[in-house]
Parts: C-alpha cells; structure tokens; sequence
C-alpha cells in the first residue's frame, strides 16, 4: 500500500493528539473521522486543511460501511473499546487501541485471540515504549548492566480528581476504573515491560475520596524471583503532572525523574551522571511505529497487546486486594 489509512475512532483530546502524530508521518492519512460530537469533530478538522473534507460520523458502524481504510485508531471512553476494537477486526481493519486498551482482562484475552485469527496487528498506545528515557532503562535493565533487579519504586502524581471531575473518566459505566486504570495504567506498564518480571503476590490500599472510582492507589508487588515494587498513583494530587521511577540493582542504580535520567553504574558507590538527551535513543510516537509495522518495516508493535493484558490482570488483582484486605497471588 501507499498510505496506511486510518479511521480515527473517537477525536476528543487524546484523539487529536493521535491526529498531529499521524499528520506527521509521511505513510499515512486520515480518511474519516468518528466522534459522536460535533465540536470534537470540527476541533480536528482545524488540525490540517488537510481534514477539511474528510468524512465525518457520528457513528463508527457506519464509517466501517462506507469507509475504505487499513487502520483503526480507538481512543473512545474505555467501557467501549472491546465492542468497537471486535467490529474493527471484523471489517479487516489493524487496530491501534488507547490505554488501557480494554475492560478487564478476559476481553483483552477474547480481543488478542481474535486479532491472531484475523491475522491483524493489534497494539496498544502506551507511548512510553517509544519514548527515549524508558527505551534507555530498559536496555539497562535487560542487558544486565544494573544487575540484579532488587527493588524498584514508581510514583505517579496528578490532579486527576479535580481535573476529571463531572467527566466520562470518573463515571465507572464509561471508564470501567479510576486513576489506577487510566494515567496509572501507563505507570504499571512501563515496569512490566522494562522488566520483563512476572507479578507473583499483589497487595493494595486504594482510596476513592468520595468519588466512585479508585483515586489514589497503593500496590506493593513481588516479581517471580523475588524483586519487590511499590506502585503510588497519586490521582488527589495538586500539581498537574509528575513521574519518577527508580530502579535499584545489584551493580547500579538508575532514577528516571519527570524527564530527566541519572544512573550509577559500574558497582557500588558510583556517583549518579545525568544521561546526556546525545546518549538516547531516537524517540517516536506509537502511531508512527503502528505505521512501520503495518508497512512490515518492524516485526512487533512497540507496545503488543500483551502489554495491555498483562496490565489489566494487575490492576485486578490490585482492586482485588483492596477490596478484601489481603495480597492477591497470581
């Protein structure tokens, strides 16, 4: 093909971040917008002249009909990813799938086995798998240089409860979760897959603060192997956004903060050095990747779907826990 097509399914706010990604890769084109609001769809459409006559719809059915197209791009409320990630598989479509890809992990099992059936790609836009910092950390992690994992923090916070408050976000119905399954999903997944470990026990304190879906969460996990984890997702936050993971080894020891990234390597008491941007890797969007992979220029999406059933199974597990006050083995 000439140009990977691509039904944009859902053009809210992280829809159009799809859309200014997908602008910017000389492969691809958007030949049809879907979004049940009209003020989302003229939103996108004052992203490029290039939009200014693709088709609109209100509902995807419909643009599945009438549309020719390669791709799907779901970033729909999450309670409806499953049925419109199936009907897009279905139609022959490959499937991009915004976090946290789909409700539960029994869906994302039928979701994966269906997509293998269809022989179409299938991945998840956990974009961290694309960005320099996190690629760095895992080649660290995965090429031995910080030894053997021992204990490894993530923190997550975000004023998440004021600024989705009144929105589709904090409704269960519609999001299937709280902060732990939408940002917090993105901070569960990057440790699985820097990683590589396997969750053996989970245990969990989670606070709603008054609102229907989790807030705030405390997981502590120990790997297979024994390394321990302590994921804070901290949605009650009063600052807009920050991020930090440390990963501590038995040669080194590595601290990704908010964008920044030091690392002591080389045995113990090695002073940390800040990770010169001249020393990362290349940094690229998942819509780019999807487009390298459909085009066969890349044998595996940056994030597979596996990634998104293996963070459902977690988040479970860490609801689980919560709810009965004990650790939840796998």
């Amino acid at each position: 093909m000439a140009k990977v097509r691509f039904l944009m399914m859902g053009v809210g706010g992280m829809g159009r971040a799809h859309i200014d990604n997908i602008l910017n890769v000389e492969d691809a084109e958007i030949v049809a917008l879907v979004d049940p609001s009209e003020a989302s769809i003229e939103a996108a459409r004052a992203k490029s002249d290039r939009l200014a006559n693709v088709p609109a719809f209100a509902d995807y059915k419909e643009a599945l009909q009438k549309v020719e197209a390669d791709a799907a791009v779901i970033v729909t409320p999450h309670s409806q990813h499953f049925e419109q990630g199936m009907a897009c598989l279905e139609a022959g479509l490959n499937v991009l799938m915004e976090k946290p890809f789909v409700a539960g992990s029994e869906n994302a099992k039928k979701l994966i086995a269906f997509a293998e059936e269809k022989k179409k790609h299938l991945a998840v836009g956990y974009q961290r798998h694309t960005q320099g910092q996190y690629m760095y950390l895992r080649n660290l992690i995965q090429s031995g240089e910080l030894g053997d994992i021992y204990f490894i923090t993530a923190y997550q916070a975000q004023g998440w409860l004021e600024g989705c408050r009144g929105t589709w976000r904090q409704n269960p119905e519609l999001s299937c979760g709280g902060q732990l399954n939408d940002s917090g999903s993105h901070l569960l997944d990057v440790i699985l897959w820097m990683t590589g470990f396997q969750p053996q026990e989970v245990s969990a304190y989670i606070d709603n603060r008054g609102t229907q879906v989790d807030i705030d969460s405390a997981l502590t996990v120990r790997f297979e192997g024994g390394t321990i984890c302590t994921f804070n997702v901290v949605g009650s936050a009063n600052i807009g956004w920050w991020e930090d993971v440390s990963i501590n080894g038995s040669k080194g020891t590595a601290l990704y903060r908010n964008g920044s990234l030091m690392v002591s390597k080389g045995g113990r008491h090695q002073p940390l050095v800040e990770v010169p941007e001249s020393e990362l890797p290349a940094s690229s969007t998942p819509d780019q990747n999807f487009v390298d992979l459909i085009l066969g220029r890349v044998q595996e999406a940056a994030a597979p779907s596996s990634c998104g059933f293996r963070v459902a199974r977690l988040t479970e597990a860490a609801w689980q826990s919560a709810e009965t006050g004990k650790a939840v083995q796998f």
